[in-house]
C-alpha cells in the first residue's frame, strides 16, 4: 500500500472517529502529495512522497517554535505533527548510524575532509537503504 492509499484510510478512520485534527491534517497531506504527483505528472516514489510529509512535519515544528509551547495553537501543532511523524519510516539514530558506518570507519577517517567523509557515508547509508537525517550522519562521522 502506497502513502496517497494510508492517507486515504487514515483521513476516513479519523472523520470516523470524528477527529477533526487528524482529519485536517491527513487531507492537506494527501492534497499536498498529490498537488506535487500533478506538477510532475507521473507516480511519486515513495522517498518523493515521504519528502512531501517530512516538509509538513518540518513547518509545524517551525509554527510550533514561533507559537511558544503554551495555548491551544501549540497543542494542535503537536498533535499535528505526531500524527505526520507516524507516517515517516523510522530513521537511525545516531548511536545505530555509528554503527552501520563501522564497515567503511577506515575510508571516513581517512577522507581528506569532512565533505569527502560525508559523502562516503552517506553513499554507504544509501546503498544499506537506512532512512537517516544529514545532521545525525554528519555527528556520526564527527
Amino acid at each position: 500500500m502506497d502513502l496517497v492509499d494510508v492517507l486515504r484510510k487514515n483521513a476516513l478512520t479519523a472523520m470516523k472517529a470524528k477527529d477533526a485534527v487528524a482529519t485536517t491534517i491527513l487531507r492537506l497531506a494527501q492534497s499536498e502529495v498529490q498537488a506535487l504527483q500533478s506538477r510532475v505528472e507521473r507516480e511519486l516514489t515513495d522517498d518523493e512522497a515521504f519528502g512531501v510529509i517530512r516538509k509538513l512535519v518540518k513547518s509545524n515544528q517551525e509554527t510550533l517554535a514561533a507559537l511558544g509551547e503554551s495555548g491551544e495553537r501549540g497543542e494542535t501543532v503537536r498533535r499535528e505533527i505526531e500524527i505526520l511523524s507516524a507516517l515517516l519510516p523510522k530513521r537511525l539514530s545516531v548511536a545505530e548510524i555509528v554503527a552501520a558506518l563501522s564497515p567503511v570507519a577506515d575510508a571516513i577517517k581517512s577522507a581528506a575532509s569532512d565533505g569527502q567523509a560525508m559523502g562516503v557515508a552517506m553513499k554507504h547509508l544509501k546503498v544499506q537503504g537506512a532512512q537517516v537525517a544529514g545532521n545525525d550522519v554528519s555527528e556520526a562521522v564527527k
